[in-house]
């Protein structure tokens, strides 16, 4: 398996267990965030100079990571990535439509800056989250047999 980052592709104690779980969580965050993308008033989280494009930004970084967790493959990735800039492209076309919402370049900007950062975060040792909580949650299941 080559192009999986930090050893994962040989060392098979660091699959995911839950991959199911994983995904679950992985669309459920992608329903969200078309959701409040798409709703006519969403909610205001932060309410500094350009907060939105930061809550941007975070969402795509999110989403990005998480996905990335389960497809450590850099051809996996690279759809992900790509995937993810489409959905944020996409989805600010719909705002421009919907009468209710406004199109905006830096949206995409922010989005794609997200994407890439949740791309190069999952080269870290946070792009192994999920292999901890896993392990962690082994640990807990030992104690109590």
């Amino acid at each position: 398996m080559a192009g999986i980052p930090g050893g994962l592709a040989r060392d098979p104690g660091l699959m995911l267990k839950h991959r199911g779980a994983w995904l679950i969580g992985a669309w459920s965050l992608v329903a969200l965030v078309c959701y409040l993308s798409l709703m006519p008033a969403p909610p205001a989280v932060f309410t500094f100079h350009w907060s939105d494009k930061f809550e941007h930004c975070t969402a795509y970084a999110a989403m990005s990571l998480w996905f990335c967790q389960i497809y450590a493959e850099s051809k996996q990735r690279i759809k992900v990535a790509a995937a993810l800039v489409a959905m944020g492209v996409t989805i600010e076309f719909l705002q421009g439509w919907s009468g209710y919402r406004y199109f905006e370049y830096a949206d995409m900007a922010a989005n794609s800056t997200g994407v890439l950062l949740g791309v190069s975060l999952a080269h870290t040792r946070l792009g192994r989250i999920f292999v901890w909580i896993e392990k962690l949650g082994d640990c807990t299941d030992d104690n109590r047999k």
